[in-house]
C-alpha cells in the first residue's frame, strides 16, 4: 500500500476505465489531474464526473509538462505506450501504472484468473466468470472487457473472485500482477499498427509471468507453438489445452465428439453452443482454469456444475454472433475479429459458402495467409475501407476480390447482390474499425442494421 496524498496523480484518458481510476484515487486522498486527447461527449461527460471527485481535468489535449510533473501517471488501456503523454512522464521518470495495477494496489485480497493472448481474451474472461458464478463462487468479469478493475474495487461488497481480462498494454503497466491462474489463449502478430515489431509485441504479453513462482499456475495452448516456448522456462504448474489432438490436460475428443478435462468427459461438443474449434478451445480454456484455481472446483460435483454452465453460455456480441437469416442467406457479426488471424479462425468456421467482408484501418498486418481459408471457404471476398488497396494487392489475382466504396452500407448492399440461397455473409474484417467507426461494436451494430434493412 502507497500513500496515494503524496505528490498528484496523472490519469492518462477519460474512457469509462479513467473515470473510475480517477474515483478511487479520490477516494485514497490523492490530487488527481486527469486529461483525454477527445473531446467527444462520451470522454466529456467521463470529464464531468472527474471533476465532481475534485480533480483538475482537461480534455481535447493534455498538458504535458502536468504529466511529466506527476509522482505517479495512471494510463487507460485503450493508450498505446507511445501516445505523446506516456512518452513524456517516461521521459521524466513518473512511475507509469496501468489502471488495473492501481485497482489491485487498494484490494490485494481479490483472487483473480488473468486472462491473455492474442485471439479469444473476452471469451475466455466471460467464460471463466460464468462457470465461476456456477460453482457458488462470487464472480464478476473485469479489465480489457470493459468493466474497469477500479470500479470493481470500489464497490461496497467486493466480488472475492475476479476473471481479469488483460491486454498487452495493460500488461506492460501493471508490475504488481500474480493471477491465481494465469491463461495464454494463443499468440499471433496484431497491433503491428502500435508495436515496431511482433517480437516487441509479444515481450508484453510475456509479462503475464514476470511474477511467476513455484506456487503459479498456467493454462496455456497446446496447438499453438509460440505460446509453448514462451512458457518454457517459467516457474510454476503448466496446463496445456488442445483441439487438435494432443497429449493435453484439456482436450477435444473428435472421435467421440467429447471436451475431455482432467481425464474425465465433460460435456459433448454439440452441447456447447458456441462456432468453430476455436470456441471449443475457449471452453476448455476456461474449465482447465477454473478447475485448477482451486481446490474445492476440482469435485465431481464442480464437473457437473461447469458442464451444465457450458451449455448455457451465448456468445459475446461481435463475436461470430448471427444476425440472422434472410432469403436464405446467414448473416454473421465478428466485427472483433480486428486482426489477420482471428478473420483466419472465423472463416475456418463457415460451413456454408461465405461472402467475405474484409477491410476498415490497415494493421500493417499482410492478408495473404488468409489465402487457404479463403480459397477453401470463400464465394468471393469485398475489399473495403482504408485497407482496400492493401487488401486488393496481397489477394487480387489468388481468390475472387472485389473493391467496394462507400461505407458499410454499401458493402452489405454488395455482399447481399452476390449472395445465393444457402451462403453465409461474414463480417470479419481483419482490420481495426477507427477509418469509419468508434469502434468494432459501433460497426458491428452498423452491420446488423444494414443486413437487416436490406432484409
Amino acid at each position: 500500500m502507497r500513500d496515494w496524498r503524496a505528490g498528484e496523480t496523472a490519469v492518462i484518458g477519460l474512457g469509462r476505465s479513467g473515470a473510475a481510476a480517477s474515483l478511487l484515487l479520490s477516494r485514497l486522498g490523492a490530487r488527481v489531474y486527469a486529461s483525454d486527447a477527445s473531446d467527444a461527449p462520451a470522454v466529456l461527460a467521463s470529464a464531468e464526473q472527474a471533476r465532481a471527485t475534485g480533480a483538475a481535468v482537461d480534455t481535447g489535449g493534455h498538458d504535458l509538462a502536468r504529466i511529466a510533473a506527476a509522482r505517479v501517471v495512471v494510463v487507460s488501456p485503450g493508450v498505446p505506450p507511445d501516445a505523446p503523454p506516456v512518452v513524456a512522464a517516461r521521459a521524466a521518470g513518473a512511475e507509469v501504472l496501468s489502471e488495473v495495477d492501481l485497482a489491485l494496489s487498494v484490494a490485494p485480497d481479490i483472487r483473480y484468473i488473468a486472462v491473455t493472448g492474442t485471439n479469444g481474451k473476452s471469451t475466455v474472461t466471460a467464460l471463466v466468470a460464468h462457470l465461476l458464478s456456477a460453482l457458488g463462487a462470487d464472480a464478476v468479469a473485469a479489465g480489457n472487457i470493459g468493466l474497469p478493475l477500479s470500479e470493481v474495487v470500489l464497490r461496497e461488497q467486493r466480488p472475492r473472485w475476479v476473471a481479469l481480462e488483460m491486454s498487452s498494454f495493460q500488461l506492460h503497466d501493471t508490475p504488481s500482477l500474480q493471477p491465481a491462474v494465469g491463461i495464454l489463449t494463443n499468440l499471433a502478430p496484431d497491433h503491428l499498427d502500435r508495436y515496431p515489431n511482433v517480437a516487441s509485441y509479444y515481450a508484453d504479453k510475456a509479462l503475464l509471468f514476470r511474477n511467476a513462482t513455484s506456487a503459479s499456475r498456467w493454462v496455456v495452448n497446446a496447438d499453438d507453438a509460440a505460446s509453448l516456448a514462451m512458457v518454457e522456462d517459467v516457474a510454476g504448474a503448466v496446463f496445456r489445452f488442445s483441439v487438435a489432438g494432443r497429449f493435453a490436460d484439456a482436450f477435444l475428443d473428435r472421435p467421440h465428439g467429447k471436451l475431455i478435462v482432467e481425464d474425465e468427459p465433460l460435456l459433448s461438443r454439440d452441447d456447447l453452443p458456441l462456432l468453430g474449434d476455436h470456441n471449443v478451445a475457449n471452453a476448455l480454456a476456461a474449465a482447465l482454469a477454473v478447475f485448477v484455481a482451486a481446490p474445492a472446483f476440482g469435485s465431481i460435483d464442480a464437473h457437473r456444475r461447469v458442464s451444465a454452465a457450458l451449455r448455457t453460455f451465448q456468445p459475446l456480441p461481435h463475436r461470430l454472433e448471427t444476425v440472422g437469416e434472410f432469403d436464405g442467406v446467414l448473416w454473421i457479426d465478428d466485427s472483433k475479429a480486428t486482426n489477420v488471424s482471428s478473420a483466419r479462425v472465423a472463416l475456418e468456421s463457415m460451413t456454408r459458402p461465405t461472402v467475405l467482408l474484409l477491410g476498415g484501418r490497415h494493421k500493417n498486418e499482410p492478408y495473404t495467409s488468409l489465402l487457404p481459408a479463403i480459397g477453401a471457404h470463400c464465394r468471393t471476398v469485398l475489399a473495403y475501407g482504408e485497407a482496400t488497396e492493401a487488401i486488393m494487392h496481397d489477394l487480387e489475382g489468388n481468390v475472387p476480390v472485389d473493391r467496394v466504396t462507400g461505407g458499410l452500407d454499401e458493402v452489405v448492399r454488395r455482399a447481399r447482390a452476390l449472395a445465393e440461397p444457402g451462403d453465409a455473409v461474414l463480417l470479419a474484417p481483419a482490420c481495426s474499425s477507427y477509418d469509419m467507426f468508434s469502434n468494432y461494436e459501433e460497426r458491428g451494430r452498423a452491420f446488423a442494421a444494414a443486413a437487416r434493412g436490406l432484409a
